[in-house]
């Protein structure tokens, strides 16, 4: 099985492509596949951190 990436990987390859695409780095075709990873990493991102947000709640109502 596939190791699940970690969230602060995530976001600093989150900051990798903004940069790229801040300093215009990337031809249209790099555009359109770091748009979709950054699509990927923010879904990471989101569900790690709503998990994470749920554990937490748990362990206070215990």
């Amino acid at each position: 099985m596939k190791e699940e990436m970690k969230y602060e990987a995530a976001i600093a390859e989150l900051q990798a492509i903004a940069s790229k695409m801040e300093n215009n780095e990337l031809d249209i075709d790099q555009m359109a596949e770091q748009l979709e990873r950054a699509q990927q990493l923010i879904k990471l991102c989101k569900d790690k951190l709503t998990r994470t947000d749920a554990e937490i709640k748990k362990i206070l109502t215990e």
